[in-house]
């Protein structure tokens, strides 16, 4: 059945500097309020927020620090939770999504699970209560914000192989987290063990070095579980699932799929994924998406784009050119030609009469758009100009 496009915002809530700008954290939360509450007005369906953990600026006094040229924090959000409690008491129509949900750190899956279970309850004591909640959940952008939990090598052979230990951490935690969700009762004698295989790995040369490191050639090793636990269910048990969604963030396909084997997860995508992957992914969850979702929707895997707006073609493009040159110096300590050009490419940049034109040429009808207006801009009467400009001269032009 054909659906319209859908229409949500993005909001990073990044304190970092712009122009040797960088608002104090008050200002911040006050302009993705002041934001967040127009994007309701305006008819927005959902914000998704990033989220983060863990100071960025003092992640640069360690060794090996990952963004050491960036300058502020890059997310305010640590908790979607208690941010859409906020946000629900302030709007009338819209949505919240997490993007994305760390469930590794902070307790790891089993305190993300029963937190989650938590805000239902409370969020779901008015029986008239439409508006969901869908949480976007992965394994952390960053490796700094995993390590005080314990997410690190612990013996040679996940230190040889640790880009795949990863993927399984993510995976047993999904395990652990998607069935207490569901309502399990769970011990970790209960999940699924884990191994290496060669399969797991791109190169022969790869698979040799854990070998290596274990001491002799096998088929598989085995992986010692992260989480060890009794019997346990969570509480509270009677929420309402119902204003609940989720959201895988991992392109690995047998992630997705093992994912809906126990409940139905959609995907959760950035606007730097490449096309190709994008309709790969759709029509592989065609077939693996869990049947309680009532059949695979593309609106399943929302699509970041960001957005600048003018009705002065070249201050767009210049707007565009100058957002996305700051941000990659300050993630990378270099200006990367390349991916500038190739970040600009995948934002709609214009006029509304350009970018709606952009649109139709690039987008499904029944894709479902994450429009990001704050990128790099602390100008808050600006950015909500632009939401303005597009839900009232864009949006309409699609429609029709």
């Amino acid at each position: 059945m054909y659906r319209p496009m859908e229409l949500d915002i993005f909001f990073s809530i990044c304190q970092t500097d712009v122009h040797g700008y960088v608002p104090s954290e008050r200002e911040m939360f006050e302009h993705f309020f002041e934001q967040v509450e127009l994007a309701d007005a305006l008819g927005f369906g959902t914000a998704w927020v990033a989220e983060s953990h863990l100071s960025t600026e003092i992640q640069k006094t360690n060794p090996g620090a990952v963004i050491p040229h960036f300058i502020g924090e890059i997310g305010l959000n640590t908790d979607i939770l208690q941010l859409a409690h906020r946000v629900f008491a302030r709007t009338k129509r819209i949505g919240m999504g997490s993007a994305i949900m760390n469930i590794l750190c902070n307790g790891g899956p089993i305190a993300a699970a029963e937190r989650i279970k938590t805000f239902l309850t409370l969020h779901g004591l008015d029986p008239n209560e439409r508006r969901t909640l869908t949480v976007g959940f992965a394994s952390g952008r960053f490796p700094f914000i995993n390590v005080p939990y314990g997410i690190v090598p612990r013996n040679p052979v996940e230190a040889a192989a640790w880009p795949v230990v990863k993927n399984k951490i993510f995976e047993e935690a999904t395990e652990i987290f998607l069935r207490l969700l569901k309502g399990e009762v769970l011990s970790s004698a209960m999940i699924a063990p884990r191994a290496l295989r060669r399969g797991d790995f791109r190169t022969d040369a790869d698979w040799q070095r854990v070998q290596e490191a274990f001491g002799q050639y096998v088929d598989e090793i085995a992986l010692e579980p992260r989480w060890r636990f009794p019997n346990l269910k969570i509480v509270p048990q009677e929420p309402r699932m119902d204003l609940l969604r989720l959201s895988i963030g991992s392109h690995d396909p047998a992630t997705q799929i093992f994912a809906n084997t126990i409940l139905p997860v959609g995907v959760f995508n950035l606007s730097i994924t490449p096309g190709a992957e994008i309709e790969e992914t759709n029509r592989r969850m065609q077939t693996h998406y869990h049947a309680d979702g009532g059949g695979w929707q593309r609106r399943l895997m929302p699509r970041t784009v960001l957005v600048f707006i003018s009705d002065d073609a070249q201050q767009a493009a210049d707007e565009a050119r100058d957002a996305l040159s700051n941000y990659w110096r300050a993630l990378e300590g270099t200006l990367d030609e390349e991916k500038v050009r190739r970040a600009t490419n995948n934002a709609l940049v214009g006029t509304p009469d350009q970018i709606a034109e952009q649109m139709r040429e690039r987008f499904d009808p029944e894709d479902r758009l994450m429009l990001w207006f704050d990128f790099n801009n602390h100008d808050s009467k600006r950015v909500m100009k632009n939401m303005r400009d597009f839900m009232t001269r864009v949006a309409p032009e699609l429609a029709s």
